[in-house]
């Protein structure tokens, strides 16, 4: 049976565009997208349109949601919050755990969220690298086991890498640059990368690609 998983990269988040928002941040690791993300996201979803997507994970932190909100619009679908495909919670990065909108205040701003569906792999902080791939390889199995239609997946760099290498095997480079789409097909029970990090649906990328 086949199956097509799209995983995509959140848009150009506020703090790399203005680095001092996080200086009086009230959620200082849950940046918004900038407004060239918006359009980005914008671009991923015109992108996505004629696609067979049938349903769109998202990580819980906002510039995902916001990435997913967009395509949702466009392809008119409800949007699952997802922990499983979070950022990685790296204590390198972040002092503690990030704290970001309840469940209720982004399905507030977002009504597109779906309020029946429950994360199906929780993240944790702190996460080592391996286990932050780990959890992110785990997600992406647990999804296309249950969702057998064409899915979408809208990560964090570190995230579109673990999922992407948990369905294909092995480690591949994977180039998860801002708003980029990961194409993997399923032909039988083999998985095949089609298109790795493709940004030619982008107006705008990015030079060098940063992961926080």
């Amino acid at each position: 049976m086949s199956q097509t998983v799209w995983i995509a990269r959140h848009g150009n988040r506020l703090d790399f565009v203005n680095p001092d928002w996080f200086l009086t941040a009230e959620r200082r690791y849950d940046p918004p997208l900038s407004d060239d993300g918006l359009i980005q996201a914008r671009q991923l979803g015109e992108r996505l349109k004629g696609e067979k997507i049938a349903h769109i994970f998202a990580s819980p932190f906002l510039r995902t949601v916001q990435t997913a909100n967009q395509v949702a619009e466009i392809l008119d679908l409800p949007i699952k919050v997802e922990s499983g495909l979070s950022e990685w919670l790296n204590s390198d990065w972040m002092t503690e755990h990030p704290e970001k909108l309840s469940f209720a205040e982004l399905q507030e701003k977002f009504p597109r969220i779906d309020p029946d569906y429950t994360s199906r792999v929780i993240a944790e902080y702190p996460e080592t690298g391996y286990k932050m791939m780990a959890r992110a390889a785990e997600t992406a199995k647990i999804l296309v086991a249950e969702f057998s239609e064409d899915i979408l997946l809208v990560g964090h760099g570190a995230s579109v890498v673990g999922t992407s290498q948990g369905l294909v095997g092995g480690t591949p480079e994977i180039n998860a640059s801002l708003c980029c789409l990961v194409k993997i097909v399923r032909d039988d029970r083999q998985w095949v990368m089609e298109l790795n990090g493709d940004v030619s649906h982008l107006s705008q990328t990015e030079k060098v690609i940063r992961f926080h």
